[in-house]
């Protein structure tokens, strides 16, 4: 007899135990030439792989990417996948959009790094403020590097030390956001390595979409700025309650606290990000990973205020290294790209195209889950969709922490690469691209149809 500690989203543990290792087996039989290529070529690497994210698939070991064009990937076996995962979003316009592809072909042959800037590089200051408003812009290489140098001078700015995360919130390596709260005591995260600071001299943590806990946080005088992203995207994914921003906004202006928004995820919500579609007004904003066509690239910004505040302050700063920037950051490469990307790829034309294959794909999930009776759900923002292994829709990092489902969510993974689709090995994230065809998202619906009729048979 099964019993409720028997089953994880809805699934029994032994159902889901069978299922997971026989998809294994079946992704080892189909890539002999990727097990041997690792076997012989990974010694060099921490862990047998380059970076250790890369271990975090769900499957027995890393696939070997031969290549991957538009919305498809090709490995070393041979083996095509239609790509939801897109790089985890820095892919999320496709794979080598011909523009950018061009851009950086013509670009890498006069130069690949001055230290100076190029025309292109005024083009993008230009084309950065129509997409994404009125900000005065600086470039830097990752999103991590943008929300960084947005807190130092949200900290120089406001004479204030601490900065304001949600929990669950995800704002790349940014050693302040690995907080968590317990007992309403902020610490550090669990498993974080080496870590000699203590975070709550530097940060705070509340819930998303709770109010009186922001208002609390901030009412203290001590917060420079709060770094949010609009939704909450590198968990269960959490959408903001009615009329929050809008909240938020006031609460950081009425106590004298900077908002940066980070969109580097939510760009997918259409042209111009979360932050021109649904118009919110922050004083600092971040965008990485795509911006680029997936040429490490990031932008943060900062309204005409913000930028004259930081001058005041930076000339009566002692000399001295500053700590924002890095020298390969606005290289001719990355003005190359994002000239390409924002004038060509990043439109209004291509971001209808996603749209609607979002849908589609929202639609097609929810159905699944609606006929097999699974107590899960969807959630979409843009072009950016999910499914998620709880009955209802999600208030805050802590409810979605409670709602991933590793076990479960692994063997759909797993399942759904043996039928030929990718999606975020993180969590259960599916990006449409301007490239992705409806014929993709049917063939994603249908293994979904598969896997989750298996599940509940």
């Amino acid at each position: 007899m099964t019993t409720s500690t028997d089953m994880i989203g809805g699934v029994s543990a032994e159902r889901l135990a069978a299922i997971a290792a026989r998809e294994a087996d079946i992704y080892a039989a189909a890539r002999p030439k990727t097990r041997a290529a690792l076997s012989a070529g990974t010694a060099a690497f921490l862990d047998g792989v380059p970076m250790l994210w890369m271990k975090d698939w769900p499957q027995p070991f890393p696939m070997l990417v031969a290549e991957a064009r538009g919305a498809e990937l090709l490995d070393l076996d041979g083996n095509r996948l239609d790509d939801f995962c897109l790089g985890d979003t820095g892919s999320m316009f496709g794979h080598s959009p011909e523009p950018v592809a061009r851009a950086l072909a013509e670009q890498g042959a006069k130069g690949l790094t001055y230290m100076l800037p190029t025309t292109d590089a005024l083009d993008v200051g230009r084309l950065l403020q129509d997409r994404f408003g009125p900000f005065v812009w600086q470039i830097a290489t990752t999103a991590t590097d943008a929300n960084r140098f947005s807190i130092r001078v949200a900290r120089a700015v406001t004479g204030r030390p601490k900065i304001l995360f949600f929990a669950g919130c995800y704002h790349g390596a940014v050693d302040d956001a690995m907080v968590r709260q317990v007992d309403g005591e902020t610490v550090e995260r669990p498993g974080l390595v080496g870590q000699v600071v203590d975070l709550s001299t530097t940060s705070k943590v509340v819930e998303f979409n709770d109010l009186a806990a922001l208002e609390a946080a901030l009412a203290e005088g001590d917060v420079a700025a709060v770094l949010a992203e609009p939704v909450m995207t590198n968990c269960c994914m959490v959408l903001p309650d009615p009329g929050y921003h809008k909240a938020l906004r006031s609460l950081t202006r009425k106590y004298g606290t900077l908002l940066i928004i980070d969109e580097t995820h939510t760009i997918s919500s259409g042209l111009g990000g979360y932050t021109r579609t649904h118009g919110l007004e922050p004083d600092m904003f971040v965008v990485g990973k795509p911006v680029a066509g997936g040429l490490p690239a990031s932008v943060w910004g900062m309204t005409d205020e913000v930028a004259h505040r930081f001058k005041a302050y930076d000339a009566k700063r002692p000399e001295g290294f500053s700590g924002i920037g890095t020298t390969l950051s606005a290289n001719p490469l990355q003005f190359a790209a994002m000239k390409a990307n924002l004038s060509q790829v990043m439109t209004a034309e291509n971001y209808a195209h996603m749209e609607a294959g979002a849908a589609r794909l929202e639609r097609g999930l929810a159905d699944v889950i609606q006929r097999h009776g699974a107590p899960w759900h969807v959630v979409r923002v843009g072009a950016r969709v999910e499914f998620i292994c709880h009955p209802t829709p999600l208030r805050n990092g802590s409810e979605s922490h409670e709602a991933h489902k590793p076990a479960l969510e692994k063997a759909i993974h797993a399942a759904l690469v043996n039928r030929g689709c990718l999606i975020a090995p993180f969590h259960n994230m599916m990006l449409v691209s301007p490239a992705t065809g409806f014929d993709q998202i049917d063939r994603l619906i249908a293994a979904f149809d598969a896997i989750t009729a298996e599940l509940f048979e």
